[in-house]
C-alpha cells in the first residue's frame, strides 16, 4: 500500500485544486487558440499500468533517442554523458562573476538569500504571493522566480543578487527552457497546460493542453527531441514532441502513483521518476516511454539530483527525512542518509563544487546542507515558512534547461 499522503501535501494539494477553480474564467479567455488543438480523447481505453497510449494525431515518436538527430540549434552533449559540461569548476564565462548564494522561495512571499560559505542567510526580497522554485534561465544570466498565486515571474539578477522586473504569466508552477534556447517552458498546473513562451519576454507564443492532471516536473530526452512530463494527480507521465509542440503519448503508472520530479539517466538511456506515493523512483526507458522498473528509497520521494561526477542520482524522501543514493550504474540504492533529528528534505542542488547537497525543509522551515561525502548534516538553516524549489547558484554547466538547476 502507498504511503498516506502527509497533511501539509494535503493542504497543497487541496490549494491548488482551489485555484484551478478560480482560473476557470481566465482559462476560457486565455486558452481559446489552445482549446481547437486536438486533446486525449476521454474515451480511449486504458492501458495497463507502466504502458503508454499514443495521443491521436500525434507523430510517430522515434525508436531510439538519437534515431532522428538533435533538436536542431542544441548544443551537442557527450555521446556517453549528458552532464560531462557540469564538473566542478567547469562554470561558464556568463557566471563566472557571480557570488555563490542559495535562493530559498518561501510561502511568505518571499526570497531568501544564503551565503554558502557561513551557513548565513545574508538577504531576503519580496516577490509575488507562494513562489514555488527559483530558475536559471537557458543563457544562464537570469534567474526566475515563479509566483504561482500571483500568476508572474519575477526576475532577479544574479549579480546582485536583488529583483530587477516582474512579468505577468498564467499560473507559474514551474519553468523549464527547451535545449535549443528558442523557448521556455512555464508548467501551468492548475490550468493543465504547457506554455510554451519567448525565453526573455516570456510572451506566450503556444498554451499546449495536457490530457492529465497536476503537470509539474520534467526533463529532455539526449538528442533533446522529446520531453517527459510527470502529473501528480492522476498518476501519468507525459512524451511531447519538443520541435512540434505536440503530446506524443501518456504513460499510466501504478494507481495511486503521484510521480514528481524526472531526471535523465547520464547515458540518456532513461529517465528516473520520484513518486511521493510510493516511496521511490520509476524508471522510464528513453527510447521507447515505457516503465522499466522501480526502486524504492523512501517515503515522500521527491527531488532528484545528479552527482556532479554522474554517478550517483540523488533522491531526497520528504516523508522520511532521509536522502537515498542510486547508482546510475547498477539502478540500485547505494546508500539512505537520515537527518538528525528528522525533516522534510525537499527540492535544491548540488554545489558547485560537488561537496554540499543543498535542500529546503518544505515542512520544517529550514534548509539542509549536507556533506556528499558522507550524508553528514552539515548545517540546518532556519528560513521562512514553506520553502520550497531553492536554487544554489552559480552551477557548472553550458545552459540551463529549468526547475532549480538542470545543467548541461
Amino acid at each position: 500500500m502507498p504511503p498516506r499522503l502527509t497533511a501539509g501535501h494535503a493542504v497543497r494539494r487541496l490549494r491548488r485544486r482551489r485555484a484551478g477553480m478560480l482560473a476557470v474564467a481566465a482559462l476560457a479567455l486565455a486558452s481559446v487558440a489552445a482549446s481547437r488543438l486536438p486533446l486525449e480523447s476521454q474515451e480511449a481505453p486504458t492501458p495497463p499500468a507502466g504502458q503508454g497510449r499514443a495521443a491521436p494525431g500525434a507523430a510517430a515518436a522515434p525508436d531510439a533517442p538519437g534515431a532522428a538527430g538533435l533538436l536542431p540549434g542544441m548544443p551537442p552533449p557527450d555521446p556517453n554523458d549528458v552532464y560531462a559540461a557540469d564538473r566542478p569548476g567547469q562554470l561558464s564565462p556568463a557566471v563566472r562573476g557571480f557570488r555563490a548564494r542559495v535562493y530559498v522561495p518561501t510561502a511568505s512571499g518571499t526570497v531568501e538569500v544564503i551565503d554558502p560559505r557561513s551557513f548565513r542567510r545574508v538577504a531576503r526580497f519580496a516577490v509575488g504571493r507562494l513562489p514555488q522554485h527559483v530558475t536559471p534561465s537557458w543563457d544562464l544570466r537570469t534567474l526566475w522566480v515563479g509566483n504561482n498565486q500571483s500568476n508572474s515571474l519575477t526576475a532577479v539578477d544574479p549579480a546582485s543578487g536583488r529583483p530587477v522586473r516582474t512579468v505577468p504569466v498564467d499560473d507559474p508552477y514551474n519553468l523549464y527552457f527547451t535545449p535549443d534556447g528558442r523557448r521556455a517552458i512555464v508548467v501551468a498546473e492548475a490550468l493543465r497546460r504547457l506554455d510554451f513562451r519567448d525565453p526573455r519576454s516570456m510572451r506566450l507564443r503556444h498554451a499546449l493542453p495536457v490530457p492529465c492532471e497536476g503537470v509539474d516536473h520534467m526533463d529532455f530526452s539526449a538528442d533533446g527531441r522529446q520531453l517527459l512530463a510527470s502529473c501528480e494527480f492522476s498518476g501519468e507521465l507525459v512524451q511531447v514532441d519538443v520541435a512540434r509542440e505536440r503530446v506524443v503519448r501518456v504513460v499510466r503508472l501504478d494507481a495511486g502513483a503521484m510521480p514528481q520530479d524526472v531526471k535523465l539517466a547520464p547515458d540518456g538511456s532513461v529517465f528516473y521518476v520520484a513518486d511521493l506515493a510510493a516511496g521511490g523512483v520509476w524508471v522510464v526507458d528513453a527510447a521507447r516511454f515505457r516503465v522499466a522498473g522501480f526502486v524504492p528509497t523512501g517515503k515522500g520521494a521527491h527531488g532528484l539530483y545528479a552527482s556532479r561526477d554522474s554517478r550517483v542520482l540523488y533522491v531526497s524522501n520528504r516523508g522520511a527525512g532521509s536522502v537515498s543514493l542510486i547508482s546510475f550504474a547498477t539502478r540500485k540504492v547505494v546508500a539512505t542518509w537520515h537527518l538528525p533529528g528528522g525533516g522534510s528534505p525537499d527540492m535544491g542542488g548540488v554545489s558547485a563544487d560537488g561537496r554540499v547537497l543543498w535542500l529546503s525543509g518544505r515542512y520544517a522551515a529550514e534548509v539542509y546542507a549536507i556533506a556528499t561525502r558522507n550524508g553528514r548534516l552539515l548545517a540546518r538553516i532556519p528560513v521562512g515558512r514553506g520553502p520550497h524549489g531553492l536554487c544554489v547558484y552559480p552551477q557548472p554547466g553550458r545552459y540551463s534547461l529549468g526547475h532549480t538547476g538542470v545543467f548541461r
